[in-house]
């Protein structure tokens, strides 16, 4: 296979399959840009990416900058004379003449299936709308926000129990994978065929809000357990049990008609069930204030939760 010399971007966990990948197969990553060093846990000492982690153990240079717009940063970049830039999920705005740097373009690895879901969270709001599938796309980088011209895509199905934490890790895999397959074809033919978005198709992938957390039980299991599966693991959807905040984890919808008031508790065992403005709730894992995870049954053992009580 030929070699393209590459810079990649990409900061999060999400990246970490794609730049593994591109190592493997024998691409020269020249360069890895990924955000600063940032404070993390309770002493916040500067924590590296996971993306200068890898890049690190590979012996790659890694370049940190706060701003892409800086006249030094810039010409650091342009001196790499890369063949092409790889983003996934980097973070930081990237300026027009950065973008038209490398010689063969900037192609970004995109979880969703484009031109549905551009944005910041694409795989929460798939889980959120009671999408039947989603995936990843490869596109063009271009200055408008996931606008690109699509080159490949890699379709998910959307499981019951899908979490956003399990759709991201199979998507992060799916992105690896094609982009390896779109730098290969790259490198022996010198370009890719790109297919415009539909603009009329497109949707967009709101910054979400813990405020969306909050489980209103008037509304429907269905819906209640796509937000608890797509606010898992952050910000974690929430309701109030005896007056404290508890955190639900895990929860899948029942298909049981009940004309119960919303979010009392019906049934205590392995589950819990609550009544919901449709259909019950089966609630498996959750979390009391500075408590563990707990399964169900470990938590209704621990908390005398009882049949009656509700969850507000």
């Amino acid at each position: 296979m030929k070699s393209l010399k590459i810079i990649f971007a990409g900061t999060p966990d999400f990246a970490v399959p794609a730049l593994a990948a591109l190592i493997e197969v024998g691409h020269d990553v020249a360069l890895v840009l990924t955000q600063p060093d940032r404070p993390s846990g309770r002493g916040m000492k500067l924590k590296a990416s996971p993306v200068k982690e890898l890049a690190l153990q590979n012996q790659i240079e890694v370049f940190q900058p706060e701003t892409l717009k800086d006249l030094d940063a810039q010409s650091y970049i342009e001196a790499v004379k890369a063949d092409v830039m790889i983003v996934a999920a980097y973070g930081l705005i990237i300026p027009t003449n950065v973008l038209q740097m490398p010689r063969m373009g900037c192609y970004n690895i995109h979880a969703s299936l484009l031109p549905r879901w551009r944005g910041a969270a694409p795989i929460h709001r798939s889980l959120l709308a009671g999408d039947a599938e989603t995936g990843v796309t490869i596109m063009e980088v271009v200055p408008a926000l996931d606008a690109g011209a699509m080159i490949l895509k890699g379709v998910l199905t959307i499981g019951a129990r899908d979490t956003s934490q399990s759709l991201h890790d199979e998507l992060a895999k799916i992105g690896a994978d094609l982009m390896v397959v779109a730098m290969k074809q790259l490198a022996e033919k010198g370009s890719l065929p790109a297919t415009p978005q539909d603009e009329s198709l497109v949707t967009y992938a709101a910054k979400l809000q813990k405020s969306e957390a909050s489980i209103d039980w008037s509304q429907s299991a269905d819906l209640i357990s796509r937000q608890v599966r797509a606010f898992n693991p952050f910000p974690v959807a929430h309701a109030m049990l005896g007056g404290e905040v508890c955190r639900i984890w895990m929860a899948t919808a029942l298909g049981s008609a009940v004309n119960e008031t919303p979010g009392k508790v019906l049934d205590v065992g392995a589950t819990i069930q609550v009544a919901c403005g449709e259909g019950v709730l089966s609630i498996e894992e959750l979390q009391s204030p500075g408590g563990k995870r707990l399964k169900a049954r470990d938590f209704v053992t621990g908390h005398g939760l009882k049949v009656g009580q509700y969850f507000e």
